[in-house]
């Protein structure tokens, strides 16, 4: 069983308790949402939280506010600020670092743009010219840069002149932009790539930046958090080469510790406005289980939340619901649009999906019909999660759960962004979690969001961005304290290893290419492109780590409500060759695993367990397809013969003999249960000594692993090479695993839930876990000898 999983601790949302389904004083979404259940004493309606209404704390602009700027604020019908908007200008004032943690729609942007805006309008009528300040805005999406851009645009500040720069930005576009540009929206990827690596070009910018914008700073976390970590110290190294030291304002709606996490991510001391002062309507939160027909069969998340879409639409509420696939988003679509046909066929296109592998005008024509009102309805992935402005929104819904409290939180904060009153329904798929979750609903509104985990000092992530540092300009002793106490020893090894030449004057980059080609922040490989046969037309793209599952030959796949059929997969020039039409079925892609043991560099033999540390190769292979009906009946299984995709890595383990667990208790036929469970308990608590996010990391249990011989246990890396947390999860391993127990041990359920051994990403439906098995397999593998 390959999986994975976290459960943590942070910040409790907004709310309070409202047990049961007899709401008074709704708003009209919801009183749609009854609707469309049938009435409150429909059985799929479990629960309903009532989130109360945030009344406004106002404040005057700071007098620092220039007048051409104040003009456009009120222009914009932006006389007052929130207070927590002036908190944050007056910490800024002051020369502070910020970090913005109000709620999502609190009007976080204001905290960061007035201080911007006013610098560079007040500069430019300074007559300041060339040499005037700029500004730096950093998104984890393009799509959000875009929305800021739009914003910035709209105040419509005389000599202000702002851009995004991006991978779509046309090369012609890109010098103006470096020479001439203000306020440059991207992203981290491109500050890696491009403004770091070639900092000459971008001299006159880089001597002006007066501020850093990094918007959306939750999802910086796990390996990619510290990527972005030490891309951001390269840039105050380089700035301040050029004689700038930025001030850095952070924002995020949902993030646990937000000073610790923003200090982190920057390597500054940040503090943290938390108070939010903005108005918020009332939310009404509703827990929905799809019901169980009598052949055992029960509707999936997805079309039950493509029934919910459709009603609301129906009744004029506007809806985003979100899917956790892009398949599952074209399905939703689809289904809602479906539905409607059939009783109000003139809202048909008032709906459509949104998801990654759109082409970019794609994506932006539809952001822009959200916008206006010309779509009602909207499936989207949670590429929609993010702070992309769509106000005007009435209500959620989400089909399955997230993963994350924090991303159920950004979802649902998409309704209700005009202060009006909104719904959240959270959908539950066919998953022991989901509905653990919607029965339990403490563990949902009771519960704080999760830590936000990331660790500069991952010597895997930090010893390449030290390479592209030296490469940028040559490192020194005074630019060690930026990276860090293991920064001088990172570079020990890199000159070892001929990436770098230790000079008296510091340490250079001695190879001819470039370092940044060899790393990418987000791990991401190459796009297949979706092409049409017959016109030779780019469809659309599938990520190529997804391509074999979603796009082989014989699929049936999704694109903007459009069925098309793969009719082959070319991997070598990566591209999915489609022609359009609906077969009537759905394709559903089958798989194995494998976990070899290539090298177990260390062993501790303990009194009743066997703990190993070493290198793997986790070997995926997608073997077949099934057809299935929308009925859900299957209709044939096909193999395909397609290339098996490996990942070396490295990995920590432990062992334990059958008839050691058969005199611990634990029954033959409990053994695959009692070590799944020990396995999401012990991914769960993980960060406690190395600084992984669920992400970062899988695990696979088995009753008989092939290389061992024995029932194991195994937690490893996902990413080529590791990333050093089973490393430290094995250097502390008694550490690790009593802290799990006792979790699990104190963990009030009966059976397991999402606090100790349920994960929310298990790729096994949580299925088979055997809590108290779990207890006995971890007390065994704590036993000392004598």
């Amino acid at each position: 069983m390959a999986d994975g999983g976290r459960c943590r601790r942070g910040r409790r949302p907004r709310g309070v308790s409202a047990p049961g389904i007899t709401v008074t004083g709704v708003s009209s979404p919801a009183q749609h949402l009854l609707r469309v259940a049938g009435g409150a004493d429909d059985s799929r309606l479990v629960h309903v939280e009532v989130l109360p209404a945030r009344p406004a704390v106002v404040a005057d602009w700071p007098a620092s506010v220039p007048p051409v700027l104040r003009g456009a604020l009120e222009g914009a019908g932006l006389a007052r600020a929130w207070s927590h908007q002036r908190e944050a200008l007056d910490l800024v004032a002051d020369g502070e670092h910020v970090v913005l943690a109000t709620g999502t729609a609190s009007g976080k942007s204001l905290g960061y743009l007035v201080p911007v805006l006013g610098a560079l309008s007040d500069g430019r009528s300074g007559g300041v010219g060339v040499h005037g300040p700029t500004a730096l805005y950093l998104a984890p999406t393009k799509a959000l840069a875009a929305d800021q851009l739009a914003r910035v645009e709209g105040f419509a500040l005389p000599g202000v002149r702002a851009a995004t720069y991006d991978g779509d930005t046309p090369p012609d576009e890109r010098r103006w932009v470096r020479e001439h540009a203000d306020l440059v929206l991207t992203n981290p990827d491109l500050l890696h790539h491009s403004l770091l690596p070639g900092h000459a070009h971008w001299s006159r910018f880089l001597r002006g930046l007066r501020y850093v914008v990094v918007d959306e700073c939750h999802v910086y976390r796990g390996v990619f958090g510290a990527h972005v970590a030490a891309v951001l110290r390269r840039l105050r190294r380089v700035a301040g080469r050029y004689g700038s030291a930025p001030t850095f304002v952070l924002a995020s709606a949902t993030v646990s510790d937000p000073a610790e996490h923003a200090g982190r991510l920057t390597g500054l001391p940040v503090r943290a406005v938390t108070e939010d002062g903005s108005p918020r309507g009332p939310m009404t939160f509703a827990l929905w289980e799809p019901t169980t027909g009598e052949d055992g069969s029960r509707r999936s998340a997805t079309t039950e939340a493509a029934e919910i879409l459709a009603g609301l639409v129906d009744g004029g509420v506007r809806t985003v619901a979100f899917a956790r696939s892009r398949a599952g988003v074209e399905a939703l679509a689809t289904g809602a649009r479906r539905r409607l046909e059939e009783r109000s066929p003139d809202l048909v296109d008032g709906v459509a999906a949104y998801r990654g592998g759109y082409l970019p005008q794609e994506r932006r024509a539809l952001e822009k019909d959200l916008r206006s009102g010309r779509l009602t309805g909207l499936a989207a992935t949670n590429a929609l999660e993010l702070g992309v402005d769509v106000s005007g929104l009435d209500a959620v819904v989400m089909a399955g759960w997230p993963g994350r409290r924090a991303s159920l939180w950004q979802q649902a904060g998409r309704a209700g962004r005009g202060g009006q009153e909104s719904l959240a329904v959270l959908v539950a798929a066919d998953d022991p979690l989901d509905s653990y979750l919607v029965h339990h609903p403490g563990a949902i509104f009771g519960t704080p969001v999760e830590a936000t985990v990331l660790d500069p000092d991952n010597p895997h992530v930090l010893a390449p961005h030290l390479a592209a540092a030296a490469a940028e300009l040559p490192l020194g002793e005074a630019d060690l304290p930026l990276f860090g106490d293991s920064a001088r020893r990172l570079l020990g090894v890199l000159v070892e290893g001929g990436i770098l030449r230790r000079r008296p004057t510091g340490w250079f980059w001695a190879r001819e290419d470039r370092p940044t080609d060899h790393v990418s922040l987000r791990g991401a490989g190459e796009v297949v492109a979706v092409v049409e046969t017959r016109t030779g037309r780019v469809v659309g793209t599938v990520d190529g780590a997804a391509a074999h599952a979603q796009v082989h030959t014989g699929a049936v796949h999704l694109h903007q409500g459009e069925t098309w059929v793969v009719t082959d997969l070319d991997l070598e020039a990566r591209t999915a060759h489609v022609v359009r039409g609906d077969p009537g079925w759905s394709t559903h892609a089958r798989s194995t695993s494998r976990f070899d043991i290539l090298d177990a560099e260390r062993r501790t033999p303990r009194a009743r367990a066997d703990v190993g540390f070493g290198t793997v190769r986790v070997t995926t292979q997608v073997t077949s397809f099934v057809r299935r009906l929308p009925s859900g009946e299957v209709i044939g299984t096909h193999p395909l013969d397609l290339p098996e995709h490996a990942l070396t890595t490295k990995a920590v383990w432990w062992t334990v003999s059958a008839e050691v667990l058969t005199a611990a208790g634990v029954r033959e036929q409990d053994v695959p249960g009692a070590l799944h469970a020990a396995e999401h308990a012990a991914i769960g608590m993980l960060p406690l000594v190395a600084t992984s996010d669920r992400w970062d990391v899988g695990g696979v249990s088995t009753a008989l692993h092939p290389d061992t011989g024995l029932p194991t246990v195994m937690v490893f890396d996902g990413y080529p090479g590791g990333a050093g947390f089973a490393e430290r999860a094995h250097a502390a391993f008694e550490d690790w695993v009593r802290a799990t127990r006792d979790a699990v041990l104190a963990c009030p359920c009966a059976t397991g839930c999402p606090a100790c051994v349920q994960s929310p990403k298990c790729g096994n439906g949580n299925e088979p876990l055997d809590k108290a098995g779990a207890v006995t397999v971890l007390e065994l593998a704590l036993a000392r000898a004598g």
